[in-house]
């Protein structure tokens, strides 16, 4: 019950603008105020200051950083240019164009809501321009981008990691199988939809094209192989991954192509720490919340209310799904990591799900709910762009979601779906 409504008021609070953060620190303040009274006060800030100060999430404004670099030196462009001569001859290959182009940005950013803004702002207007209903375009784009939450690296990925303490490695490869599916699943949408409207073919297929697109995007396509290549073979950690990251584009955007300029540089730092700062608020306050309940065994509790009715760890990950595509419509999926995952870790453990089949299982999750309105950070952008409403999008948007639920399905039951590599790499 005590979790219930700690839960409930936090969430009244988001519903009338509090940001989240706040309405958690606030909570949690009220919460050990009335039950172990004003003497608790003093080591609030220790408990602030002990969240905040975790090595792994340096990663997240490195990679938010890495990303943005990416786009202002015109790696996207050349990105999108290779990706369109090697899909444009398909029909509707604009769209294949968007969510190839999303796959490999993702393996840079880790974030879909930098993947939409990033590409989005070229693609959305470019399909618009041959055809492409608003509403298509804006689902196309907002759906590819999820895919960067799947794919490595992945900030909700690292998030997880930092909360279950588990391997944030293994969950990157973990994700690559997911990843690209979800991909083909997406393009197979597409492609039905292209056929629906009599949307057009780009281009014919030219081997010229796509060794000259190739060429000029060949610095390109070592960023992922470097920085992947890197982090897999155990040569660095995430975040020293996600700081080569940054290196790797600097060099590329100034000394290769040389259309990074200190204004650019200057924004995308900018962004990145802006972004960094939410986070890490969030990450400091949820830890007093994490304290309280702790102290009041709440994870245990909530363990042991479940076993009661069932301790099959197959209902209980359907029971888990449903919580986080609820969670996800109303909660930003760095919020919904902090707050929930702490509390159900021992629910999953006990039941013997593992931490990172269940972390693959949370992320496809939290994906999605960045479709899903009221929240939909990422479908938000999307609409902003293509100057479409957001339930005009959503009535399209559903059967590229149908895709990722199916993914999300088959990842939940069929567990070798995402762990195959990771057995034969690192078990």
């Amino acid at each position: 019950m005590e979790i219930l409504i700690l839960f409930a008021c936090v969430l009244a609070l988001v519903v009338i603008d509090v940001p989240i953060a706040v309405a958690l620190g606030v909570v949690a303040l009220v919460a050990m105020v009335v039950s172990h009274g004003a003497d608790t006060l003093p080591n609030l800030p220790i408990v602030l200051y002990n969240g905040a100060t975790n090595f792994p999430l340096i990663a997240i404004p490195l990679f938010i950083l890495a990303g943005a670099i990416m786009n202002a030196s015109g790696i996207s462009k050349r990105l999108i240019a290779f990706a369109s001569a090697i899909l444009g001859f398909i029909r509707g290959g604009l769209a294949m164009v968007s969510i190839g182009a999303s796959l490999f940005f993702a393996e840079i950013s880790g974030s879909a809501v930098a993947d939409v803004s990033a590409l989005g702002s070229i693609l959305i207007p470019a399909m618009k321009s041959k055809g492409y209903p608003a509403p298509l375009a804006a689902a196309i784009m907002s759906s590819a981008a999820t895919l960067a939450v799947i794919i490595p690296p992945s900030i909700p990925m690292i998030l997880y990691a930092v909360m279950a303490e588990t391997s944030v490695v293994q969950l990157f490869v973990a994700g690559i199988v997911p990843g690209l599916m979800g991909g083909l699943g997406l393009m197979a949408m597409a492609y039905w939809f292209a056929r629906r409207y009599n949307l057009p073919i780009e281009e014919s297929f030219q081997w010229s094209r796509v060794r000259k697109t190739f060429r000029e995007a060949f610095w390109a396509f070592t960023l992922p192989v470097i920085i992947l290549g890197a982090i897999f073979g155990g040569i660095v950690t995430a975040t020293e991954g996600a700081a080569l990251a940054v290196l790797a584009a600097l060099f590329i955007g100034l000394a290769i192509y040389r259309e990074l300029d200190m204004k650019h540089l200057r924004a995308a730092m900018i962004e990145g720490g802006v972004q960094t700062a939410v986070v890490m608020l969030l990450v400091a306050t949820s830890a007093l919340l994490g304290a309280y309940l702790t102290e009041i065994q709440a994870p245990q509790k909530l363990a042991g209310a479940v076993a009661e009715i069932t301790s099959n760890k197959w209902s209980v990950l359907a029971l888990l799904n449903v919580l986080f595509l609820l969670l996800g419509m109303f909660l930003h999926s760095a919020a919904a990591i902090i707050l929930v995952v702490p509390v159900v870790m021992p629910l999953v453990n006990s039941v013997g799900i593992d931490p990172v089949h269940f972390g693959l299982v949370v992320t496809i999750n939290l994906g999605i709910g960045q479709q899903t309105p009221p929240v939909a950070s990422v479908l938000m952008v999307a609409c902003s762009i293509a100057k479409a409403s957001v339930w005009e999008v959503s009535r399209v948007n559903v059967w590229f979601i149908g895709v990722l639920v199916g993914i999300l399905l088959m990842v939940t039951y069929i567990p070798i779906t995402g762990l195959a590599l990771v057995e034969y790499f690192y078990r």
